[in-house]
């Protein structure tokens, strides 16, 4: 049995897609939730709050699991300026109250537990697992919070392995994220619903890109082989510039498009450069395999069939 929490967020449904279509699947998602692109008769959605500890220990008990992804969190660091108590509660309380679940009623269980690569300290140089931690956001502190306690858990004999992924992208993606938001922007541009002016924040910002299908596949290469208690980067090793990669949309564009810099959307402490070393991962097997112009092709081509 293969549990997913956070099933129908921007991962958990790209992993929903890739796991075995023989294997038994429990999709977890928010009460107020709802199942969104799977369509596959082997997953079964069940409604839990992470931050319901008995529902939780409940949920568990019921489903005895012998393999967790655990992806459901608060995704997004420019948010967790104007509510830095969410993420804490969501990343880090929500993770506390389904370790000690599994601890108790599944503790055979292997847990694939994903923070993020916004715990490290921040450098122009690529970051390895044993980098120095130190968030610069609410959401980094919310991660680094997760990651302590998977790593604690694991510590405390539970089979626990841990992915920290650098930014990545795809089709489905939120909008409040960089390549999504420019994408949908420029379809509601050439469907006519928008002016023809783009607008964005920082474009200088260096960011470690990979496609969410890589990311999702690594999630279950270190679900297999993974060492427990130890940390792996999910990341391409190369950083872009954003507005590098939003050159490379306007040239899809089918519409001509001006840029405008829009103040509200700089972020508080902005990371000027965010890379990663993946070598840990690489040794077991992994490496990313989608071509950032299919990557591209494939986000801007989802945003015109939703009608942007």
């Amino acid at each position: 049995m293969i549990l997913v929490t956070g099933a129908t967020g921007f991962a958990g449904s790209h992993l929903l897609q890739r796991l075995p279509p023989e294997s038994r699947v429990i999709a977890w998602a928010r009460p107020e939730g709802r199942p969104a692109y799977s369509t596959a008769t082997n997953v079964e959605w069940h409604a839990v709050d992470l931050l319901d500890r008995a529902a939780v220990s409940k949920a568990i008990a019921s489903a005895s699991p012998t393999l967790v992804y655990h992806l459901a969190g608060a995704p997004h660091v420019g948010s967790s300026f104007d509510n830095p108590a969410q993420p804490l509660e969501i990343n880090a309380l929500g993770t506390h109250h389904l370790l000690t679940a599994v601890g108790n009623e599944a503790p055979a269980a292997r847990v694939v537990v994903v923070t993020s690569a916004m715990i490290y300290r921040p450098s122009a140089s690529p970051h390895s697992e044993e980098s120095d931690k130190l968030p610069s956001s609410p959401y980094g502190l919310s991660k680094l919070a997760q990651d302590r306690l998977a790593m604690l858990a694991g510590a405390d004999g539970l089979n626990v392995v841990v992915a920290r992924p650098f930014n990545h992208t795809g089709a489905r993606q939120s909008p409040t994220f960089a390549i999504s938001g420019f994408a949908q922007q420029i379809a509601r541009i050439e469907a006519g619903g928008a002016e023809p002016v783009l607008r964005v924040g920082n474009l200088d910002a260096e960011r470690d890109i990979t496609d969410v299908r890589d990311v999702v596949d690594a999630y279950g290469v270190i679900a297999a082989r993974g060492q427990a208690g130890t940390p792996y980067n999910v990341c391409s090793g190369r950083a872009w510039r954003i507005g590098d990669l939003l050159d490379k949309l306007l040239q899809r564009a089918r519409v001509p498009v001006r840029v405008e810099v829009d103040e509200g959307r700089m972020r508080p402490m902005e990371l000027p450069r965010l890379v990663g070393d993946n070598t840990r991962l690489r040794a077991l097997g992994w490496e990313p395999r989608v071509p950032l112009e299919t990557t591209l092709d494939d986000v801007l081509r989802d945003w015109r069939a939703r009608g942007a």
